[in-house]
């Protein structure tokens, strides 16, 4: 590609470019710039033209972008910061805070600890809307996957801006009417366990039970702690979880004080380029105080 003489990228040229590294796609792109797919096909062109070098892949799962998409993609980011205070120096009053927040988090900290966060955001800020990302592995903030990241860690990535929101304690749960109702049952190994399958390799959970039952084999393995739970509560069997997701059931009881070796840590994670975002800031804020009650 040869790029134009004099070609010089417009603020337009990177909102189209954030978009697209966004949104991995013309589709997404395009709603997210509230027009339609072919022009955001076109502006892309006419871009990747006037520089004469390509910034994203073309794959059958979407638009990879390249290393200079994502460069400019920080680039946009900073205007977006930048246009964003401005806009709030000049009013006399801010205008609400509106956008989409994307947040990337396991299924138990999202149904034990951030919809809650969420259910008063929506109360206080009706104007925000959420994409949700739940998995094992969590989204890439680098990659601008996710604005949020809520992660239980005890070794943080130091490039991200961290919150440590507290300590995640777990105890040792049967199901309050099984056929497990004391410790010493487990001990004497007359109880079925169940733990996380190998995507959760190195899960506190797992370390604990193979160094305190290492001849215990689980007789239901799952792929999220929410599962745990879930079926220790049916009678299937003895299962860790955290005190947050379990604590106000009826249908479990703790068969352990909280487990102090088997203890992690919750963080809150952003990008150090889109932390002062009025968007994410606000969600950021709230989500830490909702969770610090719940810990």
């Amino acid at each position: 590609m040869i790029a134009k003489t004099q070609y010089r990228m417009s603020p337009g040229d990177l909102e189209v470019t954030l978009a697209l590294v966004r949104g991995g796609s013309l589709a997404t792109a395009a709603e997210r710039l509230g027009v339609d797919a072919s022009a955001v096909f076109r502006s892309l062109q006419r871009i990747e033209r006037g520089l004469g070098r390509l910034l994203f892949e073309r794959t059958r799962s979407g638009y990879l972008a390249t290393e200079l998409a994502t460069q400019l993609a920080e680039h946009a980011e900073q205007m977006e910061v930048a246009l964003e205070a401005a806009r709030s120096s000049v009013e006399a009053a801010p205008a609400p805070i509106s956008g989409t927040v994307r947040i990337t988090t396991t299924d138990t900290v999202l149904h034990g600890l951030v919809a809650p966060a969420l259910r008063s955001l929506q109360k206080a800020h009706p104007q925000l809307s959420y994409e949700l990302h739940t998995g094992n592995g969590l989204a890439s903030l680098t990659r601008r996957d996710a604005d949020i990241a809520v992660q239980a860690t005890k070794r943080p990535p130091q490039h991200l801006v961290g919150k440590h929101i507290g300590p995640i304690r777990v105890a040792l749960y049967a199901a309050k009417r099984g056929s497990v109702t004391k410790f010493a049952e487990v001990e004497a190994g007359r109880a079925d366990w169940i733990a996380p399958d190998d995507a959760l390799p190195e899960h506190p959970s797992v370390v604990w039970r193979k160094r305190y039952f290492p001849k215990a084999a689980p007789r239901y393995r799952v792929n999220s702690i929410l599962s745990v739970l879930e079926l220790a509560a049916l009678g299937l069997g003895v299962g860790i979880v955290p005190l947050f997701l379990a604590d106000g059931r009826s249908d479990v009881v703790h068969l352990t004080e909280p487990l102090d070796k088997c203890e992690t840590d919750l963080w809150l994670l952003t990008h150090p380029e889109s932390r002062h975002l009025r968007r994410v800031e606000t969600c950021c804020r709230s989500a830490a105080m909702s969770a610090r009650l719940l810990v």
